[in-house]
Parts: structure tokens; C-alpha cells; sequence
């Protein structure tokens, strides 16, 4: 035992060597002592918790590091002592007394020195009621694993690893709330008016009540115990629950959880939904008293928290803070970046690049508006509808993962209070809490529901107030709360009867509310079309995909992930403006669509106009002016946001019923052309493309157009292609 002792000596001797003398290079190549300089911070209360990074103890000491990561509970309590040996050397200045705690420390520590130089030795405090180290010190010590360590699955922490700093990564289930948790209690005796002191180290305790000072059990006063609150420590507590991820679970076994206790600085570092990786130390739950007689051989186990950090979704990396380089926006800002960036999500996914721009505005998001009390939302919502096979699900589950903070879930797998918030009774506390549901758990990030069109009446009613309100009431059990649900629904659904019909009105293929239709931004209706040229193009797209496992060479190199999140966020950071010169231009605009939406002709191919449309006009063109980084919206912007919701009724314009006695696009074009030149004979080729393009035809129409007319000798061409000239 004594050999033991001896060892742990001399590993103390290890830790405040390596506390002391551990050096790093700065920039300038000085030498910077890392963690003398926190020791000087912590001795001054400017800081709290110091964290040793193990990475910094294997470079000094590679067996050390080794012992510590094998039993790093008893190391954590061998570093707190050697820092509290260490302090005095480090404390330069008085500090004055922080809060209640601190004035108890001072006296304790002035009522100690006048014991010791008193006259009466024999009055000193017998051993057992000296203060506990856990009482005076004002620190926390955390462990960080080396960068190397491997990831323990959750079902894999079993109990060879009790007392060892395991490293786990899942995603945050339920988080409670913040509250105090007592660390030391102080009571007061009311006989001899000594105190007594009683160290926790589990969730319950059982208070003392009989005083153990000397005078009461020489006298067999039999003095009762008082719990002085102000004179006990207390720390935060949060107790989380981390779930392992749905790709790590094996075949036929449900997800495994795992329960977590972050204390002190660790607390509110993450919320449900997060996904987070830990290290902590894996140890038992200590019952007392009855609870301890039920368990019988039984012990649960916890984590307890030395270091939380979120990660990102599809890797299992960090999630970072830097922001985008001053290179890497060169990079980005080049000429046609607009559609470098749309192409970059899901590029194995052929062709639909109008839905890539517009989902691609569903990430960036609008800007919120908050005119005198009233909320105006700047979340984008979009619904795509379609026939099977045209990879809606695809495009969801790409977003989900592209997205920093989304929810994933399908029509017929959730229910009402699922999307929105359930009570749950706490197992820790015992009280009714609220439980937040998919919607909530995507607050301010983007939440995917597959299978729109099957989910239950009931059910998708819960959705309403959020898509506009952007909140959740709830009345349940007593609560009456307000929940935040400021999120963006990207929804897919198959048309009513399975494909589309194009006989019919839209309003009879989508089967959805007015109600709801009206608060989508953007209701995309893809239709599969035949066409022997696009089949072509689509089949050999997949079998490349299946052949390589990568999509086929493009105009544009697809982006990184993580480079196309960071430069998400720098647009979010934008809040673009609408000028006065462009409002009579939109208003006009909004006019013209009503106006079509009235006409009997159009019945087959718009939807229900309203204010709310107006309102995703300007949505979409902040969201437009952010990804330029710009604090001002012009007119392309609202061009392309017109442009966009004329493009998301496409693919039904171009397969209307063969009864329709319509014009082809190319007519329709010559027409536009016509009308535009009003009698004179040039025409800039330039014009025609804005004019077209706003009109909803793409470029390759117009080119078309303007080769089919000039081989028919109505107009010419200059070389360049710049101007167009009638031939009378």
C-alpha cells in the first residue's frame, strides 16, 4: 500500500512538472508556457476550469498519458491537488471576494490561522471536520482525448471501461435544464455552533442530522444539524441523453442511448438535435439509502462530461468556426457562380436545375421582417410534387445532410405531436415537461417531410401556424407555453392519383388545402415527360453513377460540403434591402400574376395567387441579393425570383392536352420579339434574352427561335450575335 503511495507521489511530482514546465511556440517563434499562464488565470478567478489536452501530456510523457487516459478518475482528483499546491506560487495580487462563497472560504481559511496560533491546541478541529478539498477549490479540471483516439460505439462502452476517459459521438436526444446541484453541503450545529461538512458524489444524499463535533459528543449534547445553504457549494448540472447514430445501429436492434452529466462550464453547450462527440469518464451511479437496498446487484452508469463539441452531420469532424478564407471567395465569385453553386447540390442527381437554384434560396433564406409587432417571416418553403421517379427523395436527403441543422421524417411515420412538441414526464425530477418534436428540434434550420401527401389531415394541420407564424402553441397538462419553430419545410408529395394528370386542374392533382398551398413559396410540379433525347441523356447519367460511384464530368466542378456550408453562413450574415425604385416594378408584377391567375385559359396551369405570393417574391429576391453578398436587391433579382415561379409550372406547360389549339414556345417567342421591336428595324439580341427569360423560356428557345426565323429570311444576324435586324 505504502508502494502505491510512494507512486502516486512521484506521479504528481510528473503532473506539476509537466503543469510548469510544458511549453508551445507562438507565431513569432517565442516560447509560451500553455498552462502556467491558465494557473495564473484560474489563482486570479478569472477563470474557471482549466482542460488538459492529452495530445500536450504524450509529447512530454507518453506513459503518463498512458496512465491517465487508463484511470482517469483518479488523475483528475491527482491534478486538482498538485493545482492547488501550485496556486499560492502563481497568485501575484489580492482578489477581491467574487460572491457568497468566497467571503465563507476567507473566513474559514482566518478562523483556521487563529486555531492553529491560539493558545489551546487541544482546541483545533479534530480531522474529520477539516474543510474538503471540493469546498475550497474554485476550479474544475477537464481531460481533452488525443487527437487520435478512436470513437467508441455506444453499445460498445461496456464496463472495461469504468473509470477510463472514453471518447462517444451520437446525436442529442433530450437535454434537462440547467440547475444547481450541491457539491458539498454545510451544516451548523445548534449546541457547540460547529460546522460540519459532507461531500456529494451522487444525484441524492442523505442529509446528517446528530453533529460529530467533539464538545457535543464528549458532552452527549446531542446537537441537531442545520443545512446552511449559502455556506455549501454549488455547480451547474444538465443531465443529457445521447443516442447512437441510425447508421451505426446493427440489423434488427434498436438505437442504444447513453446517459450524460455535464457540470459546471460543460453545461448548455449543445441542445436536442445536435450531434455531438464526448469525452468523459464512464462511471456507476451511486445509490444511498432505500434506493440502493432496491437495485440490489444492479448499477446504472453515466458519462461524465469533460469536453462536448458539436459535429458536423455527414463527416465527423467539428463543427468549425472559422470562417470563409479571402481565397476561397475569389474562388466562388467568379462568373456564373449562381449556377456553380445550384449545380454543386446534388450533382449525381441529372438535369432539375431550376429546383437546385431554388433550393439552393431555401438554404440561404430570406431576410425576417418585425414591423411593429407583427412577424413577417423570412424562411423559404418549398413543396416538390411529382411523379414517381424523378428523385424528390434523393433531393430531400441530400439537403438534410447538406444542411447544418435539419430534421428528416415522412408523412406516414409522424404524428402530430411529433412534429410539433409531446409532454413527458422527467425520470430525473419527476415533473411534466415538454419534449420538442421534429419541428422544433430543426429550429432555425430546415426540416424535410417525405410522403407529404399521405400524412393525416389531423396531423398536417399541426403544420399550418408553423409554416406562417413560424411558433407552436401548446395547451397540454397545464403548460401553456409559445415554442420557436423558426424553420424551413422542404415537403415532397406524389399528385393525387399517382402521376399527373394533366386533363385536370392543378388544385385536383395536388388534393392539398388552399390553406397550405398558399404558405409554399414555391410549389414545384415536376412531371416525368417523354422525350427520346432527355431519356437518353438521363440513362446514361445513372449508369455512369452506378459504374464510377461518382457523377459524370460537368460544366462546373461541384464544391465541397463544408466549403458550400461556410459560405451559406457568411450569406445569412447579409440582410439585404428592397429600394424604393424597384417597389412599382414588383407591384406590377404581383398585378400581372392575379391577373393570369383570373383568365379561364390558365385554369390548368396556376395555382392559387395571393398576398402570401407576394410576399415569396420578395423572399426570393433577398435570398438571391444575400448569395451575392450584396446589401441591396436590383431587378435581376426579382427577375429570376418571377422567373423561378413561373419555371416551377414548366414542366405541365410543355404537355399540355394535344386539344389545346396553343402557339409552339418558338411562336410565341417571334410574337414577344414583335412586340418588343414596335416598328423598328434592330433590336439588341441582348434585350430579347431578358425579355424571354423573364418571361419563363431558357436561353437554348431563344436561340431557336432567332436560328429557325433567320433561316426563314424574316431577319439576319450580325456575326457576333449582338443585334438582330428585319429584312422588310
Amino acid at each position: 500500500m505504502a508502494k502505491k503511495a510512494a507512486d502516486y507521489e512521484a506521479e504528481k511530482q510528473k503532473l506539476k512538472e509537466f503543469l510548469s514546465g510544458f511549453t508551445t511556440q507562438d507565431d513569432q517563434g517565442r516560447k509560451k508556457f500553455k498552462y502556467a499562464e491558465q494557473l495564473t488565470a484560474i489563482a486570479h478567478r478569472e477563470q474557471v476550469s482549466i482542460t488538459i489536452d492529452l495530445d500536450d501530456v504524450a509529447e512530454h510523457d507518453e506513459e503518463l498519458a498512458q496512465a491517465i487516459r487508463e484511470n482517469t478518475r483518479r488523475y483528475n482528483n491527482l491534478m486538482a491537488e498538485v493545482i492547488e499546491t501550485l496556486l499560492p506560487d502563481y497568485k501575484e495580487r489580492d482578489v477581491p471576494a467574487r460572491d457568497a462563497l468566497d467571503v465563507f472560504i476567507k473566513h474559514r481559511h482566518l478562523m483556521d490561522a487563529r486555531t492553529v496560533d491560539g493558545a489551546n491546541p487541544a482546541a483545533a478541529q479534530p480531522v474529520r471536520n477539516t474543510f474538503p478539498p471540493e469546498l475550497m477549490r474554485r476550479y474544475e479540471v477537464y481531460f481533452k482525448s488525443q487527437s487520435n483516439e478512436k470513437v467508441i460505439p455506444i453499445r460498445e462502452v461496456k464496463a472495461s471501461q469504468i473509470g477510463k476517459l472514453v471518447n462517444v459521438k451520437g446525436i442529442v436526444v433530450r437535454a434537462t435544464e440547467v440547475k444547481p446541484m450541491m457539491q458539498v453541503a454545510t451544516y451548523t450545529c445548534d449546541q457547540c455552533g460547529a460546522e460540519t461538512y459532507q461531500p456529494i458524489v451522487s444525484t441524492s444524499f442523505m442529509p446528517q442530522i446528530n453533529c460529530p463535533g467533539e464538545d457535543c459528543r464528549v458532552n452527549r449534547s446531542g446537537g441537531r444539524l442545520t443545512l446552511q445553504s449559502r455556506g455549501s457549494k454549488f455547480t451547474k448540472f444538465q443531465e443529457i441523453k445521447v443516442q447512437e447514430h441510425s447508421d451505426a445501429v446493427p440489423v434488427g436492434h434498436i438505437p442504444r442511448s447513453i446517459t450524460v452529466y455535464a457540470r459546471g462550464d460543460q453545461t448548455r453547450l449543445c441542445a436536442p438535435g445536435d450531434h455531438v462527440g464526448i469525452n468523459g469518464i464512464y462511471l456507476p451511479i451511486r445509490k444511498e439509502g432505500f434506493q440502493a437496498m432496491t437495485s440490489g446487484l444492479l448499477s446504472d452508469t453515466y458519462l461524465e462530461a469533460h469536453r462536448i463539441a458539436k459535429l458536423n452531420k455527414a463527416e465527423d469532424d467539428e463543427v468549425g468556426e472559422e470562417e470563409i478564407t479571402q481565397e476561397e471567395l475569389k474562388q466562388l465569385a467568379e462568373q456564373d457562380f449562381y449556377n456553380k453553386l445550384s449545380s454543386s447540390i446534388a450533382p449525381e442527381i441529372f438535369g432539375h436545375e431550376d429546383v437546385k437554384k431554388a433550393l439552393l434560396l431555401l438554404l440561404v433564406g430570406g431576410v425576417d421582417k418585425n414591423p411593429a409587432g407583427m412577424k413577417i417571416r423570412g424562411n423559404i418553403n418549398i413543396c416538390l410534387m411529382g411523379d414517381p421517379g424523378v428523385a424528390k427523395s434523393q433531393l430531400l436527403s441530400y439537403i438534410d445532410r447538406l444542411a447544418p441543422r435539419s430534421q428528416y421524417t415522412t408523412g406516414r411515420g409522424s404524428s402530430g405531436v411529433g412534429l410539433t412538441a409531446a409532454v413527458m414526464k422527467d425520470p430525473l425530477t419527476g415533473e411534466m415537461t415538454l419534449e420538442g418534436g421534429a419541428l422544433v428540434l430543426a429550429d432555425q434550420g430546415i426540416c424535410c417531410i417525405d410522403e407529404f401527401d399521405k400524412m393525416d389531415e389531423g396531423d398536417r394541420t399541426a403544420i399550418h401556424e408553423v409554416m406562417e407564424q413560424q411558433t407552436i402553441s401548446i395547451a397540454k397538462a397545464g403548460i401553456m407555453t409559445s415554442l420557436n419553430a423558426r424553420v424551413s419545410i422542404l415537403a415532397a408529395a406524389n399528385p393525387a392519383y399517382g402521376r399527373y394528370n394533366i386533363k385536370r386542374s392543378i388544385e385536383d392533382n395536388v388534393q392539398l388545402p388552399a390553406a397550405l398551398l398558399s404558405r409554399f413559396d414555391l410549389l414545384w410540379l415536376l412531371a416525368d415527360k417523354s422525350d427520346r433525347e432527355m431519356d437518353l441523356r438521363l440513362a446514361k447519367h445513372i449508369t455512369y453513377v452506378h459504374q464510377h460511384n461518382i457523377n459524370p464530368p460537368q460544366q462546373h466542378t461541384p464544391m465541397d460540403m463544408k466549403l458550400m456550408r461556410r459560405y451559406i453562413a457568411l450569406c445569412q450574415s447579409k440582410n439585404p434591402v428592397i429600394p424604393a425604385e424597384l417597389s412599382n416594378f414588383i407591384v406590377g408584377s404581383y398585378c400581372e400574376l392575379r391577373k393570369e391567375a383570373r383568365l379561364e385559359e390558365n385554369k390548368y396551369s396556376t395555382t392559387f395567387t395571393s398576398a402570401r405570393t407576394l410576399l415569396a417574391i420578395l423572399r426570393l429576391s433577398t435570398a438571391l441579393a444575400r448569395l451575392r453578398i450584396v446589401d441591396q436587391v436590383e431587378k435581376e433579382d426579382v427577375n429570376e425570383a418571377m422567373r423561378l415561379m413561373e419555371m416551377s409550372k414548366d414542366s405541365l406547360k410543355q404537355q399540355q392536352a394535344p386539344t389545346n389549339r396553343g402557339k409552339k414556345d418558338v411562336d410565341v417567342i417571334y410574337d414577344l420579339i414583335r412586340s418588343i421591336a414596335e416598328g423598328s428595324k434592330t433590336l439588341k439580341i441582348q434585350d430579347i434574352r431578358d425579355r424571354a427569360t423573364s418571361k419563363g423560356f431558357k436561353p437554348d428557345q431563344v436561340e431557336k427561335c432567332l436560328d429557325d426565323y433567320e433561316e426563314l429570311s424574316v431577319w439576319q444576324l450580325n456575326q457576333a450575335r449582338t443585334k438582330l435586324t428585319f429584312i422588310s
